[in-house]
């Protein structure tokens, strides 16, 4: 059995979506779908789903943050392997058998799916979604084939039950899990097309506040697991080594434009991250928080 859990926070709209792309999929095994959430206003969207799909559960979540609420939700279920996604996104048709194919290898621990961006590259804020999210297909998908760990996209990932207890609530679960299952044997997988289609921020204030946040919650891996054994995926210094996408990733000048102001913002970011986790000392702390143009 398998156990697929939707963490939302105040996403009424976006949430029978993410529900309809998953029990419109012909899945080949038993599951469970549980729905999370600390507001009424999501979980009265999901319930309206149950006469359709009863296996749908609804959890209200205290609304302490993400990590907080798997915690309490993991000691609930009863799949041998947890599938997991939010509520402000969608599937591909698929993407749940794909992603339990390779489970089927008793030394795979964490799957993780393929990230798409719903933006076109013809804005400013749709090419640094599409950019973004090819440049870690591509990283994915070269680690994958060489063998090698990788992290997850908390988008769409999966893992075994019954091998890590709680997650920590300082640091990005999708980044730390997959660390946790290495350092016990197992191997990380990706599974390019199980993808899961995701909204961007079409703004800076929510751009720059949401790839802050993201950044912030790698920066205190160090505390749980030794990065020295597997690099962290999402880092400065790993950003650095991919500088030539910059070169070929762009089609036209405007393109090209747009990619110098990626890293120029980029740059911004990371400044930013260093000052709040270095200097104030203010680190990533698991809690909810909106970004209104994401949903």
């Amino acid at each position: 059995m398998i156990s697929i859990i939707i963490t939302s926070f105040k996403e009424p709209e976006t949430i029978g979506k993410c529900i309809e792309s998953i029990i419109s999929q012909n899945i080949k095994y038993d599951y469970e779908l549980i729905v999370s959430a600390p507001d009424i206003e999501t979980l009265m969207v999901a319930k309206s789903y149950k006469a359709k799909e009863p296996r749908i559960k609804l959890f209200k979540d205290p609304g302490k943050g993400k990590s907080y609420a798997l915690n309490l939700i993991f000691k609930k279920l009863r799949g041998d392997v947890f599938i997991l996604t939010d509520g402000d996104v969608y599937m591909s048709d698929g993407s749940i058998n794909n992603i339990m194919e390779h489970f089927k290898e008793d030394n795979v621990g964490c799957v993780t799916g393929r990230p798409v961006p719903q933006e076109y590259r013809s804005d400013q804020y749709g090419y640094w979604a599409n950019f973004l999210f090819d440049a870690a297909h591509d990283l994915r998908k070269s680690l994958h084939d060489a063998g090698n760990f990788l992290e997850c996209s908390g988008y769409l990932w999966a893992f075994r039950n019954n091998v890590v207890s709680d997650l920590p609530l300082d640091v990005a679960e999708d980044t730390v899990m997959p660390y946790f299952f290495q350092e016990k044997g197992y191997k990380i997988r990706y599974e390019e097309n199980a993808k899961v289609y995701v909204k961007n921020a079409d703004n800076w204030e929510d751009w720059l506040k949401q790839k802050i946040r993201t950044s912030k919650a790698h920066e205190t891996l160090n505390k749980y697991v030794d990065t020295n054994l597997a690099e962290k995926t999402k880092s400065f210094s790993n950003e650095s080594k991919g500088l030539k996408y910059l070169f070929t990733y762009p089609n036209n000048l405007k393109e090209f434009y747009w990619t110098l102001k990626l890293i120029m913002a980029r740059l911004n970011m990371w400044i930013r991250v260093f000052y709040d986790t270095k200097i104030k000392n203010k680190q990533y702390t698991d809690n909810w928080e909106r970004v209104d143009s994401t949903k």
